[in-house]
């Protein structure tokens, strides 16, 4: 899997993450439009962290996958979230750009983990251990 301080930091960075789009939500205006759409980004924003902590109980790498699997998803839905609230003008630009960049580094992270862990996985189930390609 990974090594566990780059476990425990990726830990204590989707809890911080969380933090920041918690934060985010209380700031947020009061309207009808930003508490749906904050509600939103709340549910998704902080499922990353819980997925992410899910892993360090994995019974196996498929577990481990589905798991940051849930996690992109999540990150995913957290972007479509975000680019709602600037393109609303509920929250400025400049104001979500450090939280929109962090939610950008953290799918390439956890997307980097998904293609290692897919990798070898499909080379672990080939006989010739040559890693299965996707079309």
């Amino acid at each position: 899997m990974h090594d566990t301080d780059e476990r425990f930091d990726l830990a204590e960075r989707t809890k911080a993450f969380a933090l920041r789009v918690m934060r985010l939500f209380c700031a947020l205006p009061k309207s009808t439009q930003a508490q749906v759409i904050g509600k939103q980004v709340l549910r998704s924003g902080t499922s990353v962290g819980a997925n992410y902590r899910e892993t360090r109980r994995a019974r196996s790498k498929a577990e481990f996958l589905a798991k940051i699997g849930d996690s992109l998803k999540e990150l995913d839905e957290t972007a479509y979230w975000l680019e709602l609230l600037s393109e609303s003008d509920i929250v400025s630009a400049p104001k979500l750009e450090p939280l929109q960049n962090e939610t950008e580094q953290l799918l390439a992270i956890f997307t980097t983990i998904a293609k290692k862990t897919k990798g070898t996985l499909s080379a672990a189930k080939l006989p010739t251990g040559e890693a299965f390609h996707h079309s």
